[in-house]
């Protein structure tokens, strides 16, 4: 290898590295409980676990909060992803007021986590603010307020315009106590305290193997070993489960910029909109007196490895950013994430379907993927201790849901639609039209290769297919990762996963 792994783009909480001090994994150990993935679903559910007396071991194959977690926009909301109609419609009034209190409750322990821990995570409190799309009829608002009305949610009221920016002049709705914060530093934190009790944390350790019973059996790359009560994988997207899980939700690409703006021109706020695909916005405020602040802007969501326009996406947030926030400056950062959509607009947290009854997933975060996280910490916990939860029935990822079918059969039939791949005859026809710190798909006879050319020239080639369950993948030109389009694995430049459902690398080629 000629070069560094090649990164693709920094978000603003990578700008500002939190010290790691975890190390790989040395020995074979036993545990209570083993968590696989080292974001906030993982760390709070092993924080809750290790609070309670549990002994916790957990496992990531990079550093703290090297996953999504540090691709997040950070919102902090109990505003659902999808909309409280839309939620109460798939899951009754029952369930709408369910997620409203799993969501609220999330914030909350996080506030809580962060004065008990004394984490120094600018956490704040702060308005939300919803506006229509462009054109829309005033009812939906309406609609929308009366069902997270019914959800429970207190202080929900139409408004003219908030006091900041107006993304739309029809008005808009104002959720109070809502909330945002440094993920990076929360994450960090929460590693630090599971440290003070007793759990241990090991970085840079692959798994490779889960085999269920009565206690689970971890084995890592290096060829250690976990032995466990439990096991709580939450990894994105499960590792474990090749099939189920992955047909009940849909891998989703979304787009963010930050573009400075002049201190405390824009206040501290959730901002969104019912566009689709939708915006949403916040301010992450510097603590220096002379220094700027950043607006963060995310949107132009697309289907993971359906699309290579990652430049045109941030030019159009940046066109409407522009034209909302007149005050913006030069763009400083421009980054994309992963988010799994669930068919029926909320989490699958609960045990895995079909596994035993000790292994436990988090995913489907839907946008949503820091209170999700949280409600995952706290509702696995109680699973585990054997406590009854309201939320459970509502996550359970074993659940069907006969109101979403459309969406369900949809995103299925795109995915078997990306099965073409493996007849079109590439990217390019040739090795020698992939420029220098880029990447191709290219038909060898029967075979299809990922091939990527590092900035001396030398070629790299790996097989194109997904070792999940065999599509073809796509070079992604923002990131410079292969992703792959059905079930959104993805691969570093040189064929190195970094995100499941696949488990493995790209097969190398002979050259």
């Amino acid at each position: 290898m000629n070069e560094t792994n090649p990164s693709g783009t920094q978000s603003i909480w990578m700008n500002s590295p939190v010290e790691s001090v975890w190390r790989s994994l040395d020995r074979s150990l036993e545990t209570d409980v083993c968590v696989v993935g080292a974001g906030i679903a993982g760390l709070s559910t092993a924080y809750s676990l290790s609070c309670e007396g549990k002994s916790v071991v957990v496992l990531d194959d990079g550093p703290i909060g090297g996953g999504m977690t540090e691709r997040t926009t950070a919102h902090l909301s109990n505003v659902i992803d999808d909309g409280y109609v839309t939620i109460e419609r798939l899951h009754g009034e029952q369930g709408s007021r369910l997620a409203a209190d799993s969501h609220t409750a999330a914030i909350n322990r996080i506030e809580t986590i962060i004065a008990t821990e004394r984490l120094a995570c600018d956490f704040e409190r702060v308005d939300g603010f919803l506006f229509p799309a462009p054109g829309q009829p005033p009812e939906r608002l309406e609609d929308e307020r009366l069902a997270a009305i019914r959800a429970g949610l207190v202080g929900v009221e139409r408004i003219e315009r908030p006091t900041g920016p107006v993304l739309e002049p029809e008005g808009c709705l104002r959720f109070p106590r809502q909330a945002q914060f440094h993920p990076l530093k929360f994450v960090a934190g929460l590693a630090q305290a599971i440290d003070r009790c007793g759990g241990r944390i090991f970085t840079n350790t692959h798994v490779e193997t889960v085999t269920g019973g009565e206690q689970v059996r971890i084995e890592t790359q290096q060829g250690h070993i976990i032995v466990a009560q439990s096991l709580v994988v939450a990894t994105n997207t499960p590792i474990n489960d090749m099939v189920v899980v992955h047909t009940k939700q849909a891998p989703y690409t979304t787009y963010v910029i930050g573009a400075r703006v002049p201190k405390d021109s824009v206040p501290a706020a959730l901002y969104w909109d019912q566009a689709d695909p939708y915006h949403y916005v916040r301010i992450q405020k510097n603590v220096a007196a002379d220094a700027h602040d950043v607006l963060i802007v995310g949107g132009e969501d697309h289907k993971t490895g359906q699309a290579n326009d990652g430049e045109e996406r941030h030019q159009r947030l940046e066109r409407w950013a522009r034209e909302r926030f007149p005050m913006m400056e030069r763009i400083e950062y421009r980054w994309s994430g992963q988010v799994m959509e669930p068919t029926d607009g909320l989490a699958l947290i609960g045990r895995n379907p079909g596994d035993t009854s000790n292994i436990y997933i988090a995913t489907g975060d839907s946008g949503m993927g820091m209170t999700h996280g949280m409600i995952a910490g706290m509702l696995i916990t109680d699973l585990i201790q054997k406590r009854a939860n309201a939320w459970a029935t509502l996550y359970d990822p074993s659940r069907k849901s006969l109101k979403s079918i459309g969406t369900f059969v949809q995103e299925n039939l795109n995915v078997a639609a990306q099965y073409v791949d493996w007849l079109s005859s590439g990217d390019v026809k040739s090795e020698d039209r992939i420029p220098r710190k880029s990447g191709a798909v290219l038909r060898n006879g029967a075979q299809k290769m990922a091939v990527y050319r590092d900035e001396q020239g030398t070629l790299h080639r790996r097989s194109a297919v997904c070792p999940h369950l065999k599509c073809i993948v796509a070079w992604d030109s923002t990131e410079h990762t292969w992703n792959c389009p059905c079930h959104g694995s993805r691969f570093d430049a040189y064929g190195k996963v970094l995100n499941g459902p696949a488990n493995s690398d790209l097969s190398p080629l002979e050259t």
